[in-house]
């Protein structure tokens, strides 16, 4: 089992900026990748943006340019730093993380960006 630990989200005006947090209860060194993904009401959930354990990072489309996803080795996180933020960005931000073959989630955080 590996428990997700968020912090992070709240509310912000458009163009503004927020960073999102995650530990894991293992090192992240031993899962083969983390990211975060993102459900707005109505929606389907969707990838944010993810990084492996090698350090390779992929994003969604909208979210390019804008959001940056990083680890700390020495904090044993991962952030998800958020620029210029839309108020289409505006969801429940859920840390993921894939070890071996199972899926482990966060319980979510929200992110409220008003125009």
């Amino acid at each position: 089992q590996v428990q997700l630990v968020e912090s992070g989200g709240g509310l912000v005006q458009a163009g503004g900026s927020l960073r999102l947090s995650c530990a894991p209860s293992k090192s992240i060194f031993s899962i083969n990748s983390m990211g975060w993904y993102r459900q707005a009401p109505g929606n389907q959930r969707e990838l944010v943006a993810r990084i492996t354990i090698g350090g390779s990072t992929n994003y969604a489309d909208s979210v390019k340019g804008r959001f940056t996803i990083s680890r700390d080795n020495a904090k044993n996180t991962v952030y998800l730093q958020m620029n210029s933020l839309k108020p289409e960005d505006t969801a429940v931000y859920s840390c993921h993380a894939l070890d071996g073959i199972r899926v482990y989630w966060g319980r979510g955080t929200q992110v409220t960006v008003s125009s």
